[in-house]
């Protein structure tokens, strides 16, 4: 019976630690991405805009999703990060074809799904039950 304790309380313990080092990954994660999209907000929101500073934004932006994609992926839906991935494809598209005021829209989007994302995985009472 002691045994059977000490076993549960084991497992529960990693799981609670998995949980929080995984969520503090994730918080990380959205509060980087979230900072590069609010600068390129502020970019694209000025009157004299500067196509190659944007784009170059915008891949920064492109290229630090795909380095915590691959991490967050092991342990985040994909669908919901999929939904991010769209986001930034479709605010891309916008930037190229330089429709700046219809890509503000998408990048807040973007900005949206990411904060969903981290209140969905965060260990809170409303999640458990």
């Amino acid at each position: 019976m002691r045994k059977d304790f000490i076993i549960c309380a084991i497992v529960i313990a990693l799981v609670v630690g998995f949980n929080i080092i995984t969520q503090n990954y994730t918080t990380k994660s959205v509060e980087t991405i979230n900072q590069k999209l609010e600068e390129l907000k502020g970019k694209l929101e000025q009157e004299e805009i500067a196509k190659e500073e944007v784009e170059e934004r915008m891949e920064e932006i492109q290229n630090t999703w795909k380095e915590k994609y691959e991490k967050l992926a092991f342990f985040i839906e994909h669908d919901e990060l999929e939904k991010v991935e769209t986001e930034l494809t479709s605010l891309n598209a916008h930037i190229e074809i330089e429709e700046y005021q219809e890509a503000i829209p998408e990048l807040e989007k973007g900005v949206f799904i990411l904060h969903h994302i981290d209140d969905k995985f965060k260990l809170d009472i409303k999640n458990i039950f």
